[in-house]
């Protein structure tokens, strides 16, 4: 399965794009649509290095989905979970409730787990709550 462009638009919309490096909530150096991986303080990129950037992230975050995940997915709920892995990370997402309950078929429990992701380094981000209440809409969508 690969995100539809409707997954993308959402991690852009929260991400962002910036071109110049710049310490995210996490303190981690990020440029780009939420690029971390080799980040430093005065890195500047084009908007097609963005793009780039973007799109090898993602199949990365894809592969992550697509392996932890054993249970079946539509479109939206690959696409939401999509997104939240580009945002927490492989590993946390690995060790969630939410991976745990869906792999047991409650989707009405992992999604209820989305809205336990908002904080940055302990502090929750309204940033953060706005973008799982998005995901979990999405991840919602029945048959899409």
């Amino acid at each position: 399965m690969k995100i539809s462009s409707r997954g993308i638009a959402l991690i852009k919309e929260f991400e962002g794009l910036r071109l110049h490096a710049y310490r995210c909530a996490a303190d981690v150096w990020t440029v780009g649509y939420g690029h971390t991986a080799g980040v430093t303080k005065g890195d500047i990129i084009t908007v097609d290095e963005a793009q780039t950037m973007l799109t090898n992230d993602i199949t990365v975050f894809e592969r992550a989905v697509s392996q932890a995940v054993a249970v079946p997915l539509n479109q939206s709920q690959y696409d939401a979970l999509v997104s939240l892995v580009f945002n927490i990370g492989q590993g946390n997402f690995k060790r969630s409730t939410l991976l745990k309950k869906l792999n047991k078929q409650d989707y009405v429990g992992a999604g209820n787990e989305f809205l336990r992701w908002t904080r940055a380094n302990g502090k929750v981000l309204p940033g953060l709550i706005r973008r799982r209440e998005a995901e979990r809409v999405l991840f919602e969508k029945l048959g899409a």
